[in-house]
């Protein structure tokens, strides 16, 4: 069975899109491309010190995405973050296809309505090229983190990259997957 999202897309986001941007062929509409999690540690793991938080920050990622997260090392040795080359810094995920689908349907429906005193998300946290960045300030916000075996707040950047050409069309098709844009 498709994704809930999935079946929106095909359904109510093309026709909407096609008709708003007036587009003549099917493959111009813009679509979700991927989404990139990343969850950076470096200040909490001292250096690469305390390789617990990093098991528990690859565990909370796994749980909250269904997928095992790729842990990233320092590329350069900096002196004065106490960082050296090829320690490990944080994770990331990089989800597509259903899985994309239904992580981008529990952000919107779920996670963020969970978030204290929420209004919405910026609308201008675009990059010019139609790729949308949000950032989280903890990670208990998803339902599928146990509150209570939480040691560190740990928060996290969310990329959503599509194949808008602009930040117009990319606001638009974020807009009608339901993301609660707040107007600015």
């Amino acid at each position: 069975m498709a994704p809930r999202l999935k079946e929106v897309y095909k359904d109510k986001v093309v026709p909407s899109l096609k008709s708003k941007f007036s587009y003549k062929n099917h493959m111009e509409i813009p679509r979700i491309e991927k989404i990139v999690i990343n969850m950076g540690l470096g200040r909490l793991t001292d250096g690469g010190k305390d390789k617990k938080i990093m098991e528990e920050a690859v565990e909370e990622l796994g749980l909250i995405t269904g997928q095992r997260p790729v842990v990233r090392l320092a590329r350069k040795s900096i002196a004065g973050f106490k960082l050296r080359e090829g320690v490990p810094i944080g994770c990331s995920v990089t989800l597509r296809g259903n899985k994309m689908y239904e992580f981008l349907d529990r952000l919107i429906n779920l996670t963020l309505p969970r978030v204290r005193d929420f209004r919405g998300v910026s609308a201008k946290a675009f990059d010019g090229s139609g790729n949308y960045t949000l950032g989280l300030k903890e990670q208990i916000i998803f339902p599928e983190i146990d509150y209570s075996k939480v040691q560190h707040v740990k928060g996290m950047n969310i990329t959503i990259v599509t194949t808008a050409r602009t930040d117009d069309e990319s606001r638009g098709l974020l807009r009608e997957f339901g993301m609660p844009f707040i107007a600015n």
